[in-house]
Parts: C-alpha cells; structure tokens; sequence
C-alpha cells in the first residue's frame, strides 16, 4: 500500500499539472485493512456507537460489505456527532466526530490527497502535515526576523475557517489535481453529512467541514494553499518593492515585510482576496506592526502560535530576537492543567505522577527553546503548586501538606524545567536554502 502511495507520490512531483484518474478503485479491501490500523484505537465513537475493537472483531467481513457498498455506489456517510470542547478564551470550539466506517474511509481518502498535495504545498505551509509541526513554524519566524530584511509584521487569523469553507469552491480547487468524479462525490458526500447537535437536532452544513474529520486537516491546507499561499507567493511576493515571506500554521498566520508600503498593501488587500473565498479575517487578531532591530526601543510584540517575539539586547549590547511562552497561552496551559488534576486527582500517586511528568514533558518538547527558560521555570512552580493544592483536597482531611507533598516529590521526582535542542530536520535545511543562507 504504501508502493501505490509513493508511486502517486512520484507522479505529482514530476508532473505538476497531471490530474489523477481512478483514485477510487484504490478504495479496495487490502488498502482499507491497511489503513484500518492506523486509526486511534481509543478515539470515541460516532452516532453508530460502534468502537474500533467492535469492528475489529469481523474486520474483513465488514470492509467487504462497506468496499461493496462503495462498488455499487451505494455509500452513504452518516451523520457526524457534534461535541463542544473548551477554548482558552472562555469559548467553545464544534467537533466533529465521524462514525467508524465514515472515518476509515475519510483516512483513507487523506492519504491519497497527502501523497498528491505534499508535492504542491508550499514550504511556508506548516499545519498538518508530515514531519512538520508547529515549532517548526515558530523557528521559520524566529530564523526570517532575526537574519532576514523584516522590518513590520502582519499577524492574522482566519475567523471560523472550519466552518466557512465553501464546498463548491473546494471541489473546483480538487479538480485541479484530480479527475475522478466518484473519487470528488465521496468527498462531497462528507462536506455535505448532517451534523447531530446535542439538543437532537440534525444540521444540513452548507458550508464548512467538521473539524476533527478525518479529511478535514488535508482539506483545509489544500483550501488555503490556493486562497492564500499561492496569491502570497505569486502576487504579493512578485509586486512588493521588498523582501517579504509568510509562514502559516493551518489559519493562524504572519507575514513579514521589509517596507511599511508593501505590508499596508496587504493588509489592506487582504480582506478584499480572502471574502472571494467565503472567508474573513478576525478583526481582534490581525494587524500590522513595526517591527525592526534597529527599532526596538518601542517594545512592540506579536504572539504567533503560543510564543510571543519580540526585540532585547544581547550580552554584546546587540539586538537580539527573544521568544518565550505568550502570557495567554501560559495561563491557558495551567488553567487546562488545573481542571485535569482536579478530576483526575483521585488516581493512585504513581499514576498521577506519572501523568503529570508526561505533561510537563510534552510542555517543554514545545515550549523549550532558548532564552524561555524562567517561563519554564514558572510553569513547572505553578504545575507544582496546583498539584499539592489539589492532592491535599482529596478528602475532607488535609493529607497531603507541604511536607508530605516533599515526599512524594523525592520518589516520584518531577520533571524538571529544561530547553529542548533538537537537530535542524530536512525540511529547516530547504527553509535555510531559500532564505539564501542568511541563517548560516
């Protein structure tokens, strides 16, 4: 299976114009199997209720009746059940969450689209996609600010991205790579699915993708990769009087410009490009900002993917880009973490230990980059804190005092604040080639 990939893989990056035929016969029995075992094992299940261990139990019985369903062209995508899930500024954000069958074929749809696509992103384009993340986009920005002629900055956030995608303009954007007109249907069949809300009642989208499909994440980088990153690099790029880039993490997005003309241009023009695709900017997350080492006396700041960047001083009294954990995105951290050992609290000590160092690893993975050591630092004195706090109320007895808490401190050692190094992947390389060397 992963031949078929590579060979689809191939054929996009040498033909860039090629528009593949019979995508859907690859929907076969062997590479459904195949793809069944990359499914998370313990996601939850949709309005079907039925879990992938259910399924497993007949697993080559039922991919034949659903791979002769898809023959007969008597597919049906069921209905996606709807699930709220907490924002840090107090908000809620709609999941999606298809049924098994729907997500087994959604899988297996993406990777076909990924094996295509991957050869046409652009390498500015970091969300949901392999062997990328977003620390990678982060050092992006640090590398262009710090080495690079970027004297202002446009950040920008997409308002509802997910759910105003426009499926007619999606499919005309599909097309571009792909003529098979069963393959495009299927994939119309799940913009189109009706929604379960939790009050019962069923929703016909009319436009949007469930975020958390499985489909979803390809989709919308293929939405944006002709929206915006294409415009950016052919006509922004092209009729700026200076240098200019974009660095992009799904719709969370900044630019960076060499001369205030060629920002206020964007930014001015932005709006007008984005509305021709159904989309609109967040007014409270976008705008342009001067942003120069030979300036820095303002203190200007912008927060792009956790981080906040912003201009200092080095030890040789020379300007020096500093990032660190943003102050909202810290309070958010330990907000979520507060909530977590507050219901989980009751798990034995080792099990909650455990837990808890697995997260302050997976915090310092990300937010572990040098000069953001005291952030670290304080994030792990108030995990720290947060722990005790609610270790000592689970009774109405307070048994786990300070002393006590040192204890078990002693046994089960905490992770300690750390900066994470990590070697310059292949991808950071190409970056470095296309900057010119600048980061060298």
């Amino acid at each position: 299976m992963q031949t078929s990939l590579e060979r689809i893989a191939n054929r996009a990056r040498k033909e860039k114009r090629h528009r593949f035929q019979n995508l859907y016969r690859l929907l076969d029995e062997q590479y459904l199997e195949w793809v069944f075992q990359r499914l998370n094992k313990n996601a939850a299940s949709g309005v079907d209720q039925v879990t992938y261990q259910q399924y497993e139990l007949d697993l080559k019985e039922n991919i034949a009746i659903l791979v002769e369903k898809l023959r007969e062209k008597r597919y049906r995508a069921k209905l996606v059940r709807r699930k709220y899930i907490p924002k840090a500024n107090g908000k809620t954000r709609p999941l999606g969450i298809p049924a098994l069958e729907d997500k087994l074929l959604q899988t297996a749809a993406s990777l076909i689209l990924q094996a295509i696509y991957e050869q046409d992103f652009l390498s500015c384009s970091y969300g949901y996609r392999l062997g990328t993340g977003a620390r990678d986009a982060v050092e992006h920005v640090s590398r262009r600010l710090q080495f690079g002629k970027t004297g202002y900055v446009v950040e920008a956030d997409i308002k509802g991205f997910f759910d105003h995608i426009d499926h007619d303009w999606l499919i005309r954007m599909l097309e571009q790579r792909v003529d098979d007109k069963a393959f495009l249907q299927l994939i119309r069949k799940w913009l189109k699915a009706g929604i379960l809300a939790d009050n019962g009642r069923v929703i016909k989208p009319e436009a949007g993708t469930p975020q958390g499909g499985s489909i979803s994440p390809v989709l919308a980088n293929v939405y944006l990769h002709y929206a915006l990153d294409l415009w950016f690099e052919k006509v922004v790029r092209r009729c700026g009087d200076g240098e200019s880039g974009i660095v992009r993490y799904a719709d969370d997005f900044a630019c960076l410009f060499q001369y205030s003309r060629d920002a206020e241009r964007f930014f001015h023009t932005l709006p007008e490009r984005l509305a021709k695709f159904s989309l609109e900017v967040a007014p409270d997350k976008t705008r342009i900002i001067k942003f120069n080492r030979f300036r820095n006396k303002d203190g200007e700041r912008f927060s792009f993917l956790g981080f906040e960047f912003y201009w200092g001083t080095s030890r040789k009294g020379r300007a020096q880009l500093y990032a660190r954990t943003s102050g909202k995105k810290l309070r958010s951290c330990l907000a979520e973490f507060s909530d977590w050992v507050k219901r989980y609290r009751h798990m034995g000590n080792r099990r909650v230990f455990a837990a808890v160092n697995a997260k302050l690893r997976g915090h310092y993975n990300y937010f572990g980059i040098r000069c953001n050591f005291e952030r670290l630092k304080n994030y792990y004195l108030q995990v720290r804190r947060l722990l005790q706090k609610w270790l000592n109320r689970r009774s109405q007895r307070r048994s786990c005092n300070w002393s006590k808490f040192s204890n078990l401190e002693t046994i089960y050692r905490l992770e300690r604040p750390h900066i994470v190094a990590r070697p310059p992947s292949q991808r950071q390389l190409f970056n470095l080639a296309e900057c010119g060397g600048e980061c060298v």
